[in-house]
């Protein structure tokens, strides 16, 4: 689809990156060009009325060590210097946030073999982790039961919501301009750069485009002619909060099944001093599906007709069905909090907002559990940025703006 003539060098540009998508990781990407780029110009489009209005503002907020993910990738090597950055990047501009640590629990005999390797993983990428039995474990968190645990000290929580709008301030102060409201709705790859044109008629050209948009990032690399190789399955996250909060002192996770990408329901003591208790993972009915009751049938459709989600399905009906129930009875949902927590009762959860993970599935079922980050001519495509993307967004914003500023 071409949106008019042109294309030869010189041809007048709206900017010189474009950055599809105002969350947290496309607002850092904006914040690094225009640093390590003075006087790159660049426009960031968000089809929301305010920028991070989806995953950056529904989360539980953590700053996470990176004690999880496998030594060398990406996740683990930009949640470990994240974490660190994101910490002064707070503290430089008064956004609030505290480093508190986390327990990781094991309630279990058979889950003491995963913990102990969690202690190795977490050596190997350089985080001080420390082994503690059932009493240690009470002098942290009175209130919490377990067989064994280990204490990561370099995890946090902070506001990612204010880090979004500091980056969009910065960016801005730097020449960068942030455009709320504008949906892209279609793509022009041409032989000097990309045009965009947007829900409301607006078309922009740029040499390069990056794709940061989340729930919709195959959708977008669609529009532009390449072939993902993925479609986003969406996940939705469902919180409850204490109503006596002084159950729990800081943060209190199960130890993961390492064959998902999920952490399992944990307690999570944020800024506000609320403690947010989850979240599952069910599917959803919608890309932005935070209820049940949300349904857009094309979407649903295309998550149906992609035969990842088939797979995923036959490989993990178990798993699904236990997420299911506990998503539909929250009693089901109490007995596992009450793992970590028996002190809590049903009456003590009350509901929250829910949250959407954009999951990146590959045709033969593959959960990507790693960031996800391709290029092809003109545009760099992020396919996988679900947690901890927040954490590790000042270094993701850095490594698109490397691979941005090396093909111009």
């Amino acid at each position: 689809m071409a949106f008019g003539q042109g294309g030869r060098v010189g041809q007048y540009f709206d900017c010189d990156v474009l950055v599809i998508g105002g969350g947290i990781v496309g607002l850092s990407t904006a914040y690094a060009l225009t640093r390590a780029a003075p006087g790159t110009r660049v426009i960031v489009l968000e089809k929301e009325r305010a920028t991070a209005l989806h995953q950056t503002g529904r989360n539980s907020g953590v700053i996470h060590s990176g004690i999880y993910y496998r030594p060398g990738s990406l996740k683990a090597r930009f949640a470990v210097t994240g974490a660190a950055e994101m910490v002064k990047f707070c503290a430089e501009y008064g956004i609030p946030h505290q480093v508190t640590g986390k327990l990781i629990v094991a309630t279990g005999r058979d889950e003491l073999p995963r913990l102990h390797a969690l202690v190795q993983r977490g050596r190997e990428n350089g985080i001080p982790v420390r082994e503690l039995g059932p009493a240690q474990i009470m002098e942290y968190e009175p209130q919490v039961r377990g067989l064994a645990a280990i204490r990561v000290a370099t995890t946090g929580v902070c506001d990612f919501g204010a880090v979004a709008e500091r980056l969009a301030i910065e960016a801005d102060a730097a020449g960068a301009e942030v455009r709320c409201g504008e949906e892209v709705t279609a793509v022009d790859r041409r032989p000097w750069g990309v045009a965009v044109r947007t829900a409301a008629g607006t078309v922009l050209r740029a040499r390069t485009l990056v794709n940061c948009a989340g729930l919709y990032c195959d959708r977008v690399a669609r529009l532009a002619g390449d072939d993902p190789g993925m479609r986003i399955v969406p996940f939705r996250g469902e919180y409850y909060e204490l109503a006596d909060p002084s159950l729990v002192r800081g943060l209190v996770y199960p130890v993961p099944d390492p064959a998902f990408p999920f952490l399992g329901v944990h307690l999570t003591r944020g800024i506000d001093g609320g403690v947010h208790v989850g979240p599952n993972a069910v599917p959803a009915l919608a890309r932005e599906g935070y209820r049940w009751p949300v349904v857009r049938p094309g979407e649903l459709a295309a998550t149906l007709t992609w035969p990842g989600s088939w797979r995923i399905a036959r490989r993990h009906w178990r798993y699904g069905a236990g997420e299911l129930r506990r998503s539909l009875s929250k009693p089901a949902f109490t007995a596992a909090v009450r793992r970590l927590l028996p002190s809590v009762t049903e009456s003590g959860l009350r509901p929250v907002a829910a949250g959407v993970r954009a999951q990146a599935v590959l045709r033969d079922g593959t959960l990507v559990d790693d960031f996800m980050i391709r290029e092809t001519p003109r545009i760099v495509h992020v396919l996988n940025a679900p947690s901890p993307a927040a954490t590790a967004s000042l270094p993701i914003g850095r490594e698109i703006a490397r691979r941005v500023l090396a093909v111009r």
